[in-house]
């Protein structure tokens, strides 16, 4: 527990402070008595209040401002607006005080990071959908709002341990879901990898334990075969003249954590937990000519995998990111990535827009990451009211890989990798997307859902009676393009709103149900519409009839409106073998302190199919509606990490409560070599070992392997790591996963 000590604090904090002028190096006199004053100013401001860890509150703007300086590399107004950061929220200070001791653009920053502390602390459901768009508006007004906020959130999850586990969970997969590939989109790769890895401690910590440990393990062993391989390149260069540095960078934990789920292989077969960064003193006229030596350098000593080169020199990618990746076989037979850039190349690449903005007008730069910031206030200007499809479209977009196609002129367009013939249309002209009935891609005739390649070019075909469709949105992934189809769509489905109005309310005058808006949400919400509009059109089209007012008649009016869904029904914990049935919702029971509906902590709850979790998982409950059942997830699903960043403050930890007699499903994944007798062998040990009832077993044998996946029920995680166990000692079998 801190204990806190006057003198000590006061000396740590003029420590802190110095630390903070040591990495920023002030330019002139005027900005370093800007910073002071703003540094005093904080130091008053902030003088009674601590953090949840016992410390003074002042060390976190001195750190915020400190990562903003040197992590980040931004100058002297954002060090100030760091500092100042919580001082309008915080205290008794004003906008119109900062404004009149800073000015202007300091006034306005603080109050764009006043304004997006305040989106994140309301209690409401649309915390990250609407309110998301607020956030990104502030990119095209001020970039350095979000970096200023990344920084703020990154020194939160450096000090996360001070809260409760709730809170950490929260604001983990809030940082995973949202901060992480934000952080990403701007290019800054080192902050994005630490997120990450914060995240993983807290929603995943035995993961990252484990990983951690393994990686301080295998350290020595590493050192001596990087200091053993990049011996002849750092010889070979030298001779060349060449100025560098040449080191190896390790993989972030939750980087190797994700390509083992990807290829689902343990630790020890994952080969590329580093890679060789050169870093090359190069004048900018002459820097892509020596990169490209410097990788003719390296294949004189070792052979390159053609299709691991990576040239992201000649065209960057959206983020700003510039480099020459080359992957190379070591002479352990090993592959090794290697990193090449140049002194510019490395600190756009490690503090992303800052230093992108440092090199525009020195380099007459108009690079990928301007024209997406264009891109992101298009998107926010769009009329689209879909707010949480929104954010699904543009956080997606956050971390897609990327294309380079052509037009039949030669000009350049990047889009996200998978993107189709229509989103390339609808990237050029809107009405050039709405028109679109094909396209001649390398002057061959492609459909409008044909996926594209780098480096295709593609000549589009319209037809003015061609006109949007609902489907089009499948064939689509830019934001958009999707936007633009659903407002398309929706001009058209509101032509058929009074039509469709007036045969829902002749179906609800029969069965003396009235026609008032209450009863309309009621009926809209039952049958899973999203909109009004939807609703109608439906009607109008007799996609509902007079059927489903009946079953909403005999359901709502009847037993009360309560938790009524006629179609999509959710699946319960009712899949079991005969004579297995859970007693009510006697299985789980809300964590310390947590109010939940019923006695004795009991509620009616559904287990999520997105994950199966089954006892001995770490898992939360999610109640997004008043309702609807709570739904449990495992802490680590994707899925319940955005859930909780849009609904955190209807989350409920749990924990189980072990009930022998109930059986819960689960997935595992079988490879193998294929030989006789193996379907034999897996059974026996799971029927007879094990006594364990399998649903389904699918196995399929190619070229002398094997691969399968097997439901079985079981009671808990401890039987089933058994079994995984039991199964990976079978001869033949080379891995046994469970299916997240």
């Amino acid at each position: 527990m801190y204990q806190p000590d006057t003198d000590i604090e006061k000396h740590e904090i003029l420590k802190r402070y110095r630390n903070l002028l040591h990495l920023w190096k002030p330019r002139n006199p005027e900005d370093k008595k800007s910073v002071k004053k703003a540094f005093k100013m904080a130091l008053e401001a902030h003088k009674d209040m601590r953090r949840k860890s016992g410390e003074p509150y002042i060390y976190h703007p001195l750190s915020v401002a400190t990562i903003a300086a040197g992590e980040i590399g931004l100058g002297a107004t954002s060090i100030i607006c760091a500092l100042l950061h919580d001082v309008v929220e915080d205290t008794e200070y004003t906008i119109e005080d900062i404004r009149g001791l800073f000015g202007e653009k300091v006034a306005g920053i603080i109050d764009g990071l006043t304004k997006i502390k305040g989106i994140f602390d309301q209690r409401t459901d649309s915390i990250h959908a609407e309110n998301f768009k607020k956030i990104l508006l502030t990119l095209s007004d001020d970039v350095r709002v979000i970096l200023i906020k990344l920084a703020d959130r990154l020194h939160n999850m450096r000090t996360l341990d001070a809260l409760a586990p709730e809170k950490q969970l929260k604001i983990s997969s809030e940082t995973m879901y949202l901060y992480a590939p934000l952080a990403h989109r701007l290019g800054l790769h080192a902050i994005k990898s630490e997120l990450e890895d914060l995240a993983l401690k807290y929603t995943e910590p035995q993961v990252y334990e484990s990983i951690l440990r393994k990686l301080k393990e295998s350290a020595k062993g590493r050192s001596r075969f990087v200091n053993k391989f990049i011996y002849p390149i750092k010889k070979d260069l030298a001779g060349k003249g060449f100025k560098f540095s040449i080191f190896a960078r390790e993989k972030s934990i939750a980087a190797i954590w994700q390509k083992m789920q990807k290829k689902e292989v343990p630790f020890d077969e994952i080969y590329d937990i580093f890679a060789i960064r050169i870093v090359i003193d190069s004048p900018t006229e002459t820097e892509k000519t020596d990169c490209w030596k410097v990788y003719s350098a390296i294949t004189d000593h070792y052979r390159p995998n053609m299709d691991r080169l990576r040239d992201w020199i000649s065209i960057p990618k959206a983020n700003g990111y510039e480099a020459l990746h080359t992957t190379v076989m070591s002479h352990t037979g090993q592959w090794v990535e290697i990193q090449i850039r140049s002194r510019r190349m490395d600190e756009i690449a490690e503090k992303g827009y800052a230093a992108h903005w440092k090199y525009k007008e020195s380099m007459n730069l108009n690079s990928q990451l301007d024209n997406w910031l264009d891109r992101i206030k298009e998107m926010i200007e769009s009329p689209d009211a879909d707010a949480l499809s929104f954010i699904d479209d543009v956080k997606g977009y956050f971390f897609l890989d990327e294309i380079s196609v052509f037009t039949p002129q030669g000009e350049l367009r990047t889009l996200p990798a998978n993107s189709t013939v229509l989103d390339f249309a609808y990237a050029i002209h809107t009405e050039l997307g709405h028109t679109c009935i094909g396209a001649k891609v390398d002057k061959k005739l492609t459909p409008i859902n044909q996926v594209l390649k780098n480096g295709q070019q593609v000549e589009l075909i319209t037809s003015r009676k061609q006109s949007p469709r609902e489907e089009w949105l499948n064939y689509v992934v830019t934001t958009r393009a999707k936007s633009n189809i659903k407002l398309a769509v929706r001009h058209e489905k509101k032509k058929f709103s009074k039509q469709g109005k007036d045969k829902l309310g002749k179906w609800f005058l029969q069965f003396d149900i009235d026609f008032t808006q209450e009863n309309i949400r009621k009926f809209l919400a039952a049958n899973n519409f999203s909109s009004l509009i939807d609703l109608y059109f439906a009607a109008a089209q007799d996609k509902i009839g007079l059927k489903d007012v009946k079953i909403f008649a005999a359901s709502s009016f009847r037993n009360g409106w309560v938790n009524y869904v006629s179609k999509n029904k959710s699946r319960r914990k009712t899949d079991l073998p005969t004579g297995l049935k859970p007693s009510k919702a006697e299985i789980l029971q809300g964590g310390t302190g947590q109010h939940v509906d019923g006695t004795n902590g009991q509620f009616d709850y559904e287990v999520a199919n997105c994950c199966n979790p089954i006892p001995g998982d770490d898992v939360i409950g999610l109640k997004v509606s008043e309702t609807l059942p709570v739904r449990i997830h495992r802490t680590k699903c994707p899925k319940a990490q955005e859930q909780i960043s849009m609904f955190g403050n209807r989350m409920i930890k749990l924990n189980w409560i072990n009930h022998a007699s109930i059986s819960y499903l689960t997935d595992i994944k079988v490879t193998g070599l294929d030989r006789q007798g193996l379907i034999n062998e897996i059974t026996r040990i799971i029927s007879n070992e094990l006594s364990l009832n399998i649903k389904s077993f699918y196995i399929e044998a190619h070229d002398g392997l094997t691969e399968g996946s097997i439901t079985l029920y079981v009671q808990d995680t401890s039987i089933l790591n058994d079994a995984l166990a039991k199964l990976k000692n079978v001869d033949g079998i080379i891995h046994v996963t469970r299916i997240d």
